[in-house]
């Protein structure tokens, strides 16, 4: 007989650069894994996971990861900074996260020497532009501690289209002290790239951690 390999995973990001990081060996022991560029955007990311998870049986036991670069909320902030969801939030409502805790432990497990890699782990909340200024402290206010365009509608569009294990890993590639239109942004976004580009192990670790249906 032959030996049950583990239900697949879905890694979403937006856009070619986060794509181009995400480059590596997806295959081997934790089981068939896909990453999907979705594009820009709440509604980009919808169609797209709904257009990877509607194919097949083995569609419906398919873990979803979404991943990429985001703004950081929280004072302190810097580029390079790990954001665990334990839930997603936008005006369509909240997705709550699968083991974000266990997650968090492997991608702190990849810390190099010197390098900070505890996650910061709360709400990530979903916006449909880029977020500035003032309207960046009256997301922080609700509690959130990242926001990017992609996260929330993609777990959405994936336990919509079945129950499974979702999470949201993302990477402050700007920070209330660290904003894009800055000077530093070239140097946050190479930082943010850099860690983008480690971090399949812990994803492989958090879904060989799920208790997913065996094949």
């Amino acid at each position: 007989m032959e030996p049950a390999r583990p239900a697949p995973l879905l890694i979403a990001c937006a856009l070619g650069i986060e794509r181009l990081a995400l480059r590596g060996d997806h295959d081997g022991a934790h089981g068939p894994v896909t990453v999907v560029r979705t594009g820009m955007g709440p509604r980009s990311a919808e169609r797209a996971v709904a257009r990877a998870l509607g194919d097949g049986a083995a569609a419906r036991d398919t873990a979803v990861i979404a991943t990429g670069f985001c703004a950081g909320l929280a004072p302190g902030m810097h580029p390079g900074d790990l954001v665990v969801a334990d839930e997603t939030r936008d005006p369509e409502g909240r997705t709550p996260c699968t083991a974000s805790e266990t997650l968090a432990a492997a991608l702190s497990a990849l810390a190099p020497a010197g390098v900070r890699r505890t996650p910061h782990i709360g709400p990530v909340v979903g916006s449909d532009h880029v977020v500035r200024g003032a309207e960046r402290a009256v997301l922080r206010a609700t509690g959130a501690l990242a926001v990017d365009m992609e996260s929330a509608a993609t777990l959405r569009a994936a336990v919509s289209a079945g129950a499974r294990p979702v999470a949201a890993v993302r990477v402050v590639v700007d920070a209330p002290e660290h904003e894009l239109v800055r000077i530093g942004t070239l140097c946050g976004g190479i930082s943010a790239f850099r860690v983008l580009r480690t971090l399949l192990p812990a994803f492989f670790e958090w879904h060989r951690s799920l208790p997913l249906p065996r094949r």
